[in-house]
């Protein structure tokens, strides 16, 4: 996957290029808010399962605290010249309730498995309604992959 160059991506190859992301990353930068405490931002690892980002934290942090309060939720990939953006809310699920197929990929892609650890842990599920992907300035225009849950080009 190239991340440097200065060519305009058709929608459609950046779509490509973000799906391709989404599978081989691991760790998401993921903004949350709550009314009373302001906006929070933590490093997550994340899996995608084609349709969803899923992701895990302790049941006692403030990223569960604000899901849980306010599930709107900004997701980042790490690169800030391939910059990939995704909105969506959140669904949270105590590690007792998530769906195994979710827990046992997310186990699978990490060699960790949350639902074995003694403290307890909550399954965020994000399926995103916005997408946007960009490469530099000459990007920035149709930048905007995805909207309303559907991929566009």
């Amino acid at each position: 996957m190239e991340t440097m160059g200065t060519a305009r991506r058709a929608t459609a190859e950046r779509v490509r290029d973000v799906r391709e992301r989404l599978v081989a990353e691991r760790d998401a930068w993921v903004s949350t808010g709550h009314p009373d405490h302001g906006p929070h931002l933590v490093p997550l690892w994340f899996l995608w399962d084609g349709r969803a980002v899923w992701m895990c934290t302790s049941a006692g942090s403030v990223t569960a605290r604000n899901v849980r309060a306010e599930p709107r939720v900004r997701l980042a990939l790490p690169d800030t010249f391939d910059v990939v953006l995704l909105q969506g809310e959140a669904e949270h699920f105590p590690d007792h309730e998530v769906p195994g197929d979710a827990a046992e990929a997310f186990a699978g892609k990490f060699g960790w498995d949350p639902r074995a650890e003694e403290e307890p842990f909550l399954y965020l599920r994000v399926v995103p309604r916005t997408v946007r992907a960009w490469r530099g300035e000459q990007e920035l225009r149709g930048r905007v992959v995805m909207r309303d849950g559907t991929w566009l080009g």
